[in-house]
């Protein structure tokens, strides 16, 4: 799971309300696949200095895209990024679980 100021974005009632409006007006359609989406994504990942000094890259609708777990994961293996998901749906480091 994220850290630090990551995760205290991801539980803020900003982005709650910005991934709300976001799924809301994708209809809550995976933009791959059109099953249900789970995830708002950020196409380009967001760090904690974006978090501190980019509010466009962390609530810009041109960096989301609602994604269902299945297609979430498979973005994240297909950039070989060592990320993945556990059994809670929480992103962990594929390397960590060796």
């Amino acid at each position: 799971m994220s850290t630090g100021p990551l995760r205290m974005f991801y539980a803020s009632t900003a982005w709650k309300k910005c991934r709300n409006a976001f799924f809301a007006s994708k209809f809550g359609l995976c933009e791959v696949c059109q099953v249900p989406g789970e995830i708002v994504h950020h196409i380009k990942p967001i760090t904690a200095g974006d978090v501190r000094s980019n509010p466009a890259k962390c609530y810009g609708w041109n960096n989301l895209k609602l994604l269902c777990r299945i297609c979430h994961e498979q973005h994240h293996i297909k950039r070989s990024d060592g990320l993945s998901f556990d059994a809670n749906g929480d992103i962990v480091f594929v390397k960590d679980l060796a």
